[in-house]
């Protein structure tokens, strides 16, 4: 095969979430798909004719796996390479990569050295596909115990409600029967609450959205509740296309985070929190491949989430907080799921991010977009 045929059929993995690059002779790069943009923190154009080990602190470990492949002619691979970016370059996890990389040689005309193609994924990946399932199963079990506690509340919501009603009618006094209103006025807000916090069965269509439209509502949103004590700052992507979406649901998944993630930073000196837009390359979501889809992040400088609390925080009524609902967080991982979407965590002592997830147009509306209204 000449390097014109490898062109052609390298070219055609650019839609994986694999990283793969594609380097000459000298080991410098020609080639490299979007999954390597993303997990080389750099644009393709600036990979181009790179030296690949020369990306990383260290990458002898790299260099050798390079030598053996070209050496033997042959594939050869190793798993969990500790691989650092250098010149700034930050990991998607702020810390050294751990990769599972594979070399595969192949054969330029005319040359006596080989041409490779580098195959590079972290190690993380499947742990968060597996984490993603079983957020996945406990959700069904929450809207299950959500949807159980629902109908044990609207049960006797609906008691109080007739009693009130058959109450008033007994009652003559104009005074008596505000009471007897209040009652049932009360009501009726729980009940609404409550079919709020299920989200309804039949969906609403989705509809195209300016995503920073609703990022612009929240910042005001949280500016007036919490902008005397809080620094709040906005960095967006102003090219990002429109969202499909509910857009009163994403909007009440960003409230919900950004609140959580200012009252989470009350405890630091100079609380800040920053809400960010962004492209997200080559991810999974919902057990689907997406080669682009949409990432929010908001930002705190709180204290952090404890290691022990991260797998449980999505929880409905878990909360470290003595006034906390421990609802906030569940209700926005349902409505997300409802998107197809999903909320990632990283937290250490001084930085917690959440970034939601979601694709520019989830399956139900792909091909057949909701009409705007």
């Amino acid at each position: 095969m000449d390097s014109n045929d490898a062109m052609t059929h390298i070219a055609g993995l650019d839609l994986l979430s694999t990283a793969i690059v594609l380097l000459d002779g000298d080991g410098r790069v020609t080639w490299a798909n979007g999954a390597a943009e993303t997990l080389l923190a750099r644009s393709r154009r600036t990979l181009l004719g790179a030296t690949l080990t020369r990306l990383f602190d260290d990458g002898r470990a790299l260099g050798a796996l390079l030598a053996l492949a070209q050496g033997t002619r042959a594939s050869c691979g190793e798993q969990a390479i500790a691989l650092r970016l250098r010149d700034g370059h930050a990991a998607p996890d702020g810390g050294a990569l751990l990769l599972d990389c594979s070399v595969s040689p192949i054969d330029a005309a005319g040359t006596d050295a080989s041409h490779c193609v580098v195959e590079m994924r972290a190690t993380g990946a499947q742990w968060k596909i597996t984490r993603e399932a079983r957020l996945g199963e406990q959700q069904a079990a929450q809207q299950r115990l959500l949807r159980n506690l629902a109908h044990e509340i609207k049960n006797p919501l609906g008691g109080i409600r007739g009693a009130a009603q058959l109450l008033e009618g007994e009652l003559g006094r104009a005074t008596v029967g505000e009471y007897t209103r209040v009652i049932i006025d009360e009501c009726d807000r729980l009940r609404r609450l409550v079919d709020r916090l299920l989200a309804p069965n039949t969906p609403r269509p989705f509809v195209s959205t300016d995503i920073h439209a609703l990022l612009d509502r929240v910042a005001q949103l949280l500016g007036a509740e919490f902008g005397s004590t809080h620094a709040l700052r906005t960095d967006f992507d102003v090219s990002l296309p429109e969202l499909l979406c509910d857009r009163e649901q994403i909007t009440q998944v960003l409230l919900n985070i950004g609140r959580n993630a200012c009252q989470a930073a009350a405890v630091a000196r100079a609380p800040q929190v920053a809400l960010r837009s962004r492209i997200a390359r080559q991810r999974v979501l919902a057990g689907r491949a997406q080669r682009m889809a949409l990432e929010v992040a908001i930002i705190d400088n709180g204290e952090g989430i404890a290691p022990e609390h991260i797998e449980r925080i999505f929880q409905p009524l878990f909360t470290t907080r003595s006034d906390g609902s421990g609802l906030g967080l569940s209700i926005a991982q349902t409505l997300v799921a409802h998107h197809h979407g999903a909320i990632e965590v990283d937290s250490e002592r001084g930085r917690t991010e959440f970034r939601v997830l979601l694709p520019f147009a989830p399956p139900q509306v792909c091909g057949n977009p909701a009409p705007s209204p």
